[in-house]
């Protein structure tokens, strides 16, 4: 639909929350319809603080993933929302849209895209200026505490001073619901929320063997939670507390809410060899007898397993410390393949980041327009980034699903799309 000049001069937006989504959507919006007042609130001191801190401080923007379907997989919740938007903007169009703007992007082995700086300030610094060139209002320490519908249209944001502001059309950019209260304002404009629950987190056991390796990696690790019949290969880091890294990881984003409602407390299976079988396994433990007899088992480690972790895994089948090759009996062989191959531990609890996590649940995916971000139950309110009830793995996915649904929220502000 066509908007006159006019209009545009006279439509106040209104952006609440200054994260990804938020500013992506204001800048988006403010080049769109550059005659608009565009307004973003930030209820705290800083804009932009979970890209400030998200990949050790280096900002994972994307993912080098550029088809959609193949996309949307990596979406535990709001894959299948995410297919068309994806069509629209995807992480080539986000690649572009940096790059345009002074700012390469770099992929490194595992298809994360970080900026050629390695510092989240290059980013939080473009993102800033082009809000600032585009002409938005930035305003911190400062966030609604209620939002009204008016009678003649729009909307009234009222501020905990008593202060308010008017506006023709509203998004709310807020970020993951980790407690049910921080979609009221979503809610208070007729949204549902799904629960929120937490998603990429790392999992507590309690084994002695395991905890005294802190600080041990593998490449690749299968792990598997038979219960949820979910399983992920890729690598893991032994922990003070348990286990985490990539796979661990993304298996707790699958398996979030099944988790959630076992109170975190689960069997986890591990292979820590995926790449052989049980009878490669057991070729490979032949070829050591054979040419090693004399030395001592726990002193002869499997690559890539280090030394700790082949020490930890041989005792835990139950082969004595002195024992050497040449003495290593069938029974004994037999339950060392199963240690390396079916490794049983219980999962007791969680830990997470607490800057960084990312939360499942949010605004329910069917009250949104996914054309243009839009709500279907309120007419000129828009929703975008965590808020809404999408959460992707690490990688620089859940970035992904900010910058896209940020930027058709603003574009559709700014040229006055109406949800169908």
């Amino acid at each position: 639909m066509s908007v006159s000049k006019e209009e545009v001069s006279h439509r106040r937006i209104v952006i609440v929350g200054g994260g990804a989504s938020g500013l992506f959507a204001a800048i988006t919006c403010a080049e769109a319809a550059p005659g608009a007042s565009v307004t973003v609130f930030e209820k705290s001191a800083h804009f932009l603080s979970k890209v400030r801190i998200s990949g050790g401080g280096r900002c994972n923007v994307t993912h080098a993933c550029f088809e959609a379907r193949e996309l949307s997989a990596h979406y535990p919740r709001g894959g299948q929302a995410l297919l068309a938007p994806f069509q629209v903007f995807q992480p080539r169009d986000t690649i572009a849209w940096f790059e345009a703007r002074g700012v390469k992007l770099k992929t490194e082995a595992d298809g994360r895209l970080f900026p050629t700086t390695d510092s989240s300030e290059t980013i939080i610094n473009c993102l800033l200026h082009a809000a600032r060139a585009a002409g938005v209002e930035l305003v911190a320490n400062r966030g609604p505490d209620r939002v009204s519908r008016r009678a003649e249209g729009g909307f009234e944001l009222e501020f905990e001073d008593g202060g308010r502001r008017a506006c023709e059309r509203l998004l709310l950019a807020t970020g993951g619901c980790r407690a049910p209260a921080a979609g009221q304002l979503a809610v208070s404009l007729g949204h549902t929320l799904e629960p929120p629950v937490p998603s990429l987190f790392t999992f507590h056991i309690d084994v002695p063997w395991l905890n005294g390796l802190a600080g041990i990696s593998v490449p690749e690790v299968e792990v598997s939670l038979p219960g949820l019949r979910r399983r992920e290969l890729g690598p893991v880091l032994i922990t003070h507390s348990g286990l985490s890294g990539p796979a661990i990881l993304r298996l707790s984003a699958w398996g979030a809410r099944a988790l959630q409602a076992l109170d975190y407390r689960a069997p986890l299976r591990v292979n820590w060899l995926p790449h052989l079988d049980a009878q490669a396994l057991e070729r490979r433990l032949d070829s050591y007898r054979a040419a090693q007899p004399a030395r001592f088992i726990v002193n002869t480690p499997f690559a890539p397993l280090a030394a700790r972790l082949w020490e930890g895994l041989v005792l835990t089948a139950g082969i004595p410390r002195e024992t050497r090759w040449a003495d290593l009996p069938r029974s004994g062989r037999h339950r060392l393949i199963q240690q390396l191959g079916l490794t049983e531990l219980q999962i007791i609890g969680k830990t997470l980041n607490r800057d960084e996590f990312v939360t499942c649940g949010g605004v329910r995916l069917g009250e949104v327009s996914f054309k243009t971000m839009e709500s279907r139950i309120c007419p000129g309110l828009y929703l975008s980034g965590e808020l809404l009830d999408i959460d992707g793995l690490t990688g620089g996915f859940n970035f992904q699903s900010a910058w896209t649904t940020g930027w058709l929220a603003g574009r559709a502000m700014g040229q006055g799309e109406l949800a169908p």
